[in-house]
């Protein structure tokens, strides 16, 4: 930390409240809040969803007022460039303005909304240097290449032509973080900045924010609600309940000796990487609160369920006058694997790399170019339309975003019970019963059943999705994505639920995640993609203890951990860019052979491109 700790603050907040007027009343967004923040200093503000960690972020940029919130009282006291601290509460638009962009910077979580459309990255970089700094146009090209350097994106000089929907994920956080640091601010906020991003770009964006504050001295605001990011980034934590700030204190202290019992949940439910280490079966994890937990690891059985042999997946690119067919994306390169009755197979990896596309081909939800798929017996790929129909019943899935899964104008019994009416599984009363036995299931009260989507939390949402997906006893559940967006806390719920679950029903899972602290916890096979191949599988200890493919080693290396003794540095990072998957026709791929290095441990041998 740069020695600004003799300066006061850069920011404070002094007892904010923050009301929004709604139909039913007036809604206090955040209570009574207290903080500061130092040059030089990341404070992190933890929380779930509705906690008002965001709230008090869009206050101190005085954007909340645009979300239709009100600063009800309270100061935000701002030491300005140019000496002097003002109440940010009290200060003009215009003013406000001016400090927006050159005083204070803001990182959003979204990096597709945060940037327009139809400007080039290039000009979007350029805008603010010109408006704050006063630069000519070739001035501020000079410092937008500068910045894209900084932030390390590949060949900048072409970036600054080209839109963002041309650039990855990972390249547009990047482009959002270039535009946040281009007048060099003194206080920079980032709301969860790396939620939506892989765990290796997370690792480098986390890495450049941290290098780029020690260069430049700015105080860092960071935002979030995933406790192994918090470890890797913070110097003083900030824990927000319900409004209001129920503990704070130096990041150590916060990790082993958390006070408030709400502190101490939220870090019960972080799946730790390595907790798991020296088990062979994957268990439920121990939350705080619940009384006779059953927390006996799952067995499974040594039956085989499906047997996945040369599964190929390709996309058609189209071209030319015609739109004829000039390239295949290849997808899911000839993927092999089996997973038996009532056990999990994991499937990671990062954005791209093929895993949700090998989910929905097992499904046949897109139809795969060539392999073998048998779920218990049955030929899924040699099945007619109508045949298909009514495998489906065996398989189910569950999407990553329930929200967009969910009919937003029917109530949650009648989706929870369309499959049963759309198979005739039951008729009359008798479907009553078994959507309530599934409410019961899923721990959602029976009052639930006459609600909407809309009325309900997120964690809440993926309990109707796995409830609806339940509906007609499936042997195999295809997971994708389930939790990613959820809360810690209700992840785990969740993650429980489901492994609870597949203890009472002896359901199968394909869990396809990207998160490697979770699948650690619920797998009993992990096989690892890279490029549509699998390039390592066997069971989660060997994969996880002992892994062999340099693929995996550097995905593992890449996992924040919760615990701040154990920060990862940027050199200890060194991943190389993903080639494309796209290759032109007539192009032959090789088949995919393996290594058994230990029982049932497979490492790929032909050339992955890693």
């Amino acid at each position: 930390m740069p020695d600004g700790s003799m300066a006061g603050p850069i920011a404070r907040i002094e007892n904010l409240r923050v009301e929004f007027q709604t139909k039913s009343g007036t809604v206090v967004g955040v209570e009574d809040v207290s903080f500061d923040i130092g040059p030089g200093e990341t404070v992190c503000v933890v929380g779930e969803s509705g906690s008002g960690k965001s709230v008090s972020s869009l206050s101190l940029m005085r954007l909340v007022e645009y979300g239709g919130g009100d600063i009800a009282g309270g100061r935000l006291l701002f030491d300005r460039r140019d000496g002097g601290e003002i109440d940010l509460a009290q200060t003009d638009q215009t003013t406000m303005r001016a400090i927006r962009g050159d005083e204070i910077g803001m990182i959003f979580q979204e990096p597709m909304t945060a940037l327009n459309p139809v400007f080039t990255v290039g000009r979007q970089l350029t805008e603010g240097l010109r408006v704050h700094r006063g630069m000519s146009r070739t001035q501020a090209e000079e410092r937008a290449l500068e910045l894209l350097r900084e932030v390390r994106i590949p060949e900048p000089e072409r970036r600054l032509k080209q839109y963002p929907h041309e650039l990855s994920g990972g390249m547009r956080q990047r482009v959002v973080i270039a535009m946040a640091m281009a007048c060099r601010p003194r206080l920079l906020i980032a709301d969860e900045p790396t939620t939506a991003l892989d765990v290796t770009i997370q690792a480098e964006i986390l890495a450049l924010m941290d290098r780029l504050k020690r260069e430049t001295g700015t105080a860092v605001m960071f935002i979030t609600h995933d406790m192994a990011v918090v470890a890797q980034m913070a110097d003083r934590v900030v824990v927000m309940f319900r409004g209001n700030k129920v503990e704070e204190g130096p990041v150590a202290q916060i990790f082993e000796a958390p006070q408030h019992p709400y502190t101490k949940a939220l870090l019960a439910a972080v799946p730790k990487l390595g907790e798991m280490t020296g088990t062979d079966l994957p268990s439920p994890m121990k939350l705080l609160g619940r009384e006779n937990q059953n927390l006996d690891p799952i067995p499974g059985s040594d039956e085989v369920l499906l047997r996945v042999e040369n599964l190929t997946t390709r996309f058609a690119v189209k071209g030319g006058f015609f739109r004829r067919t000039v390239a295949n994306v290849h997808a899911v390169e000839d993927i092999s694997f089996t997973l038996n009755k009532g056990q999990t197979l994991s499937l990671v990896g990062e954005s791209g790399c093929g895993k949700s596309t090998a989910g929905r081909s097992i499904l046949r939800l897109v139809e795969p170019l060539s392999g073998k798929i048998d779920v218990d017996g049955v030929d899924v790929m040699a099945l007619s339309p109508g045949q298909l129909r009514n495998e489906r019943r065996e398989m189910q899935m569950i999407f990553q975003d329930p929200f967009a899964s969910l009919n937003p104008q029917l109530q949650l019994a009648d989706q929870v019970a369309e499959p049963i009416h759309n198979y005739g599984t039951a008729t009359g009363s008798a479907v009553h019963d078994i959507v309530a036995n599934l409410f019961d299931r899923v721990e959602l009260p029976r009052s639930f059943m006459r609600r909407f989507p809309h009325e309900l939390s997120g964690g809440q949402r993926q309990r109707i999705a796995i409830a609806r997906a339940l509906a007609l006893n499936p042997k195999l559940i295809v997971s994708d994505e389930a939790v990613s967006a959820l809360d810690v806390s209700v992840q785990a719920q969740v993650l429980n639920l489901m492994m609870e679950l597949q203890a009472d029903l002896g359901l199968s899972y394909l869990f396809i995640s990207h998160d490697m602290a979770v699948v650690e916890r619920v797998s009993h096979k992990v096989g690892v993609m890279y490029l549509g191949r699998i390039v390592e599988i066997g069971p989660r200890r060997a994969v996880f203890e002992d892994p062999q493919h340099p693929y995996t080693r550097a995905l593992m290396k890449a996992v924040p951990i919760a615990d701040p003794r154990k920060r990862k540095s940027e050199k200890d990072l060194n991943f190389k860019p993903i080639p494309s998957p796209i290759h032109p026709i007539g192009y032959e791929a090789a088949p995919s052979e393996y290594d058994e290095v230990s029982p049932g441990h497979f490492v790929l041998t032909t050339d992955s491109g890693y």
